[in-house]
């Protein structure tokens, strides 16, 4: 593939990093209080739309809460990445909550508790 094949990685490298500090400090939006981390950003090959998934440390109604918080934020969101990245339009932003986090620390339990089985 050529280097032009590649360039949706690039912006999405490029989206996940402006997102991240987006969420860190700009939104002032309250429901963007609990520990949010985006871990990861698809762009599909067109460029018109993103998936970005979102990890959110907290009970599942905060999740649900930051996740209607960053869905209110999308238009401020997609205005600031055409600025930033220099765009000339901003994909359509998806939020997804992403819960590979949560699997893998069930996983990591499941195998200690086969390393270490409970006396009985």
């Amino acid at each position: 593939m050529t280097v032009a094949g590649h360039r949706h990685e690039r912006v999405a490298e490029e989206i996940l990093h402006e997102l991240g500090i987006m969420v860190a400090g700009e939104l002032k939006d309250p429901r963007i209080e609990a520990l949010v981390t985006i871990t990861e950003v698809r762009v599909t090959p067109d460029l018109k739309h993103a998936r970005v998934f979102v990890s959110v440390m907290g009970s599942e109604a905060e999740q649900k809460s930051t996740i209607r918080g960053l869905f209110a934020a999308v238009g401020y969101i997609r205005h600031e990445l055409t600025e930033r990245i220099q765009l000339r339009r901003a994909p359509e932003i998806h939020f997804i909550l992403d819960h590979s986090e949560e699997y893998g620390r069930r996983i990591e339990d499941l195998l200690r508790q086969t390393k270490n089985p409970p006396l009985k």
